[in-house]
């Protein structure tokens, strides 16, 4: 597998295995040739698979940062700030390699299209920085659609055998773009309107239908938290009011808040703030205390949806 790179270059390769050997072939060689050259190195991927690796090292895992990405990486939202940035920032001197694998069988079609985006704004989110992040894919448990997105949001492709290619269809903002899908409200979901003098009320509101709904215990401070980031935004920067929806489904808790704003910056909520800056938190830590994150923009407003699992 090669990685030459020059120093300012951002590398996005995917990895397309079939096996456990191919998987561990594969991400071990490309460990390998990061220690060789001194480089930084983290793993983050789901639990089997971390297993995998650190046992095709042996005692050469010394100093590589391994963390188990279905808890690491629950919500992708929070993925690029936290786990990749994360460790990115870090190491600021000479290039840094990763092993990011955000999307396994199991993840749900209402996780999918956040990790679908997640994959194509790491392109955006590290242009210009000497960072390679190999992302794996399962062929034989993914469905065929996950695998055609990982040819578009990924540059170069290489198979289970180690073979590269460039990828004829690569365009991340399509991915972005295609994935800014219309979220509709449960009909019978519980609604509350807010403006300025209201924020209040709807932290109590929010607060009354989680428990009724069967929330309890540390995850009612997060919807809390996450409301109050939310419904403040709306006041501030989303035409001074909003809806505020709260329902169930399929096991978790859903909050959903609609405004007349216009999110521009697909990053938002998903890139650290720089030092001095003021504001770009909030979403963010809406990304940290929550399941998950959806968002649609268009024309008519923005429409923002998290999930805490029940």
């Amino acid at each position: 597998m090669s990685t030459a790179t020059t120093y300012e270059e951002f590398v996005h390769p995917a990895l397309f295995y079939r096996t456990e050997q191919e998987y561990t072939q594969q991400t071990v060689a490309f460990l390998r040739e990061g220690l060789t050259k001194g480089e930084p190195m983290a793993v983050a991927v789901p639990g089997p698979n971390l297993e995998l690796i650190k046992a095709g090292l042996g005692g050469d895992g010394e100093g590589i940062l391994f963390l188990d990405m279905t808890e690491a990486g629950r919500n992708p939202g929070r993925i690029i700030p936290k786990v990749l940035r994360g460790f990115a920032d870090a190491h600021l001197k000479g290039r840094v390699r990763i092993i990011g694998e955000p999307i396994w069988a199991g993840r749900s079609a209402v996780e999918y299209p956040a990790c679908a985006q997640h994959e194509a704004l790491i392109n955006a989110a590290f242009e210009g920085r000497a960072v390679t992040i190999l992302c794996p894919y399962d062929e034989v448990r993914l469905d065929p659609d996950v695998i055609a997105d990982a040819r578009v949001t990924h540059p170069t492709l290489i198979s289970g055998d180690g073979r590269e290619s460039v990828s004829g269809v690569y365009d991340w903002q399509a991915v972005v773009d295609r994935y800014n899908q219309d979220l509709v409200p449960a009909p019978d979901a519980a609604a509350f309107s807010y403006g300025a003098e209201d924020l209040p009320a709807a932290r109590h509101f929010a607060l009354a239908q989680a428990t009724r709904l069967g929330l309890a215990g540390e995850r009612l401070m997060d919807v809390e938290l996450a409301v109050a980031e939310l419904t403040t935004n709306s006041v501030v920067h989303g035409g001074g009011r909003g809806t505020l929806a709260v329902w169930t489904e399929q096991g978790q808790l859903v909050c959903e808040v609609r405004d007349a704003g216009r999110l521009t910056d697909p990053l938002a909520g998903r890139r650290p703030p720089e030092r001095g800056q003021l504001g770009g938190r909030g979403l963010m830590l809406v990304h940290y205390v929550t399941d998950l994150v959806r968002v649609h923009t268009g024309d008519d407003g923005t429409t923002l949806r998290f999930y805490l699992g029940l």
